[in-house]
């Protein structure tokens, strides 16, 4: 077995699809919402408070500052679906080009990276989510199965007289942080 997707056992009786390629031509495997998910609108959100007192050159305590940062946050849209592949490969997540235009919704890093021990890491399992921002003026109401992004397999190079690193993962989403 060299690359595939699996449900993560905490979800497996929840009747998740498993990515599919939608045309026999299409790069990426669409990936659905795993449960109904709301996506609120940032413009509801307390940082517009922020921008206001930063527009006014008023005072703002770090305490504001904090709160506004928080809730400009993306969140994780789950998928219920792990990935395994060969250890020189990642599963490239892409945005479905569909959802700033039509949904107002941003993967804010533009995408994301799945690296090979990712899965059944001891964090997460290797659940994969999507970040997902909504910059709409609405918030985006995402029903189970809906599809939400794209992930694509892919190949990667080393340097020429790298030394290999020798830190094994220590957990799930953004484990690897220093």
């Amino acid at each position: 077995m060299n690359r595939g997707f699996e449900v993560v056992s905490k979800k497996v009786d929840q009747q998740i699809n498993l990515p599919l390629r939608q045309t026999k031509n299409a790069a990426g495997y669409d990936f659905e919402c795993a449960e109904d998910f709301v996506l609120p609108s940032i413009w509801k959100l307390n940082f517009i408070k922020i921008f206001k007192l930063l527009h006014q050159k008023k005072a703002i305590s770090e305490e504001e500052l904090l709160q506004a940062d928080e809730v400009l946050k993306p969140l994780l849209v789950p998928t219920g679906i792990k990935a395994y592949m060969q250890p020189n490969e990642f599963l490239l997540l892409a945005n479905r080009s569909s959802n700033p235009l039509k949904r107002r919704l941003v993967l804010p890093n533009g995408v994301g990276v799945v690296d090979a021990d990712y899965y059944n890491n001891s964090g997460n399992e290797g659940e994969i989510f999507f970040q997902l921002l909504n910059f709409g003026v609405t918030d985006v109401h995402i029903k189970k199965g809906e599809r939400i992004g794209q992930g694509i397999f892919v190949p990667f190079l080393i340097t020429d007289n790298e030394t290999l690193p020798q830190n094994e993962r220590s957990g799930g989403f953004g484990s690897t942080k220093k």
